[in-house]
């Protein structure tokens, strides 16, 4: 069976070892991803953010730590949504069930919109970008990272067992639907190369302030070994991103 978006999560024993997996200290996602989208959201006292794709709003928790003013996700899995709603305080957050294509964005209404590994399960991203434009007030800034393209590019080395050493690109150029073996299901991404990120932010109508690629740093890393190995290829791609005037 094939999973498409967040459907994956809605499947009990997926989700269960999912959340395992995303749990370990030398989660990928922790210590290379997470400093990176921090440094570059910045201070966020007093904002209002909208993060899609949010999971169980872990992030969420974070950033009212950090004084958000209030705080909205995006989930379009039920599993999620009922872990997300336990991690609020509903007097300062808001989790709406949905899809990040099929949801009703306000308009100009978020200092910050804010993505984690998520929109390379959306087909339509120009669709979505339009929304999220739209949403974002004058000043408002738009961060989000993906899975770096290099590893979206062919799922031949997501099929090897046991740690990757060595990792497959290919048809790099040829950008559209890939269905990788993840967590032992097959789930539905879309590869797009770095240009066409690029280009489809522009056409949205976004100034791109920054790119990151998420360079590991030894000191986030119990073990050298996996440091080392994690400097071999990039996992993540990362873009700051402002409305254009």
């Amino acid at each position: 069976m094939e999973y498409r978006g967040s459907s994956a999560y809605d499947n009990e024993s997926f989700y269960e070892n999912y959340m395992r997996r995303r749990n370990r200290e030398d989660n990928p996602n922790y210590v290379i991803e997470e400093p990176v989208i921090l440094e570059l959201i910045g201070d966020v006292t007093g904002k209002h953010i909208l993060d899609l794709g949010c999971g169980d709003a872990r992030f969420g928790k974070e950033l009212a730590k950090q004084g958000c003013a209030y705080y909205e996700g995006v989930e379009g899995s039920s599993h999620m949504v009922r872990s997300a709603l336990q991690q609020l305080d509903p007097a300062c957050s808001r989790i709406h069930h949905a899809s990040m294509e099929a949801w009703d964005y306000p308009a100009r209404h978020y200092d910050l919109v804010v993505s984690r590994l998520a929109l390379h399960y959306v087909e339509d991203l120009q669709l979505v970008l339009g929304k999220i434009r739209h949403a974002l007030k004058a000043d408002g800034r738009f961060v989000f990272s993906v899975q770096h393209p290099v590893l979206t590019s062919c799922v031949k080395s997501a099929e090897a067992s046991g740690k990757r050493l060595d990792w497959i690109v290919d048809d790099y150029f040829k950008e559209g639907e890939r269905t990788e073996p993840w967590i032992g299901e097959q789930v539905v991404k879309y590869h797009r190369t770095i240009e066409g990120y690029y280009q489809a932010l522009r056409n949205a109508g976004f100034h791109i302030e920054d790119i990151r690629e998420c360079v590991p740093r030894l000191e986030r890393f119990r073990d050298e070994e996996e440091y080392r190995r994690r400097l071999r290829i990039p996992l993540f791609l990362v873009f700051h991103c402002g409305l254009k005037a």
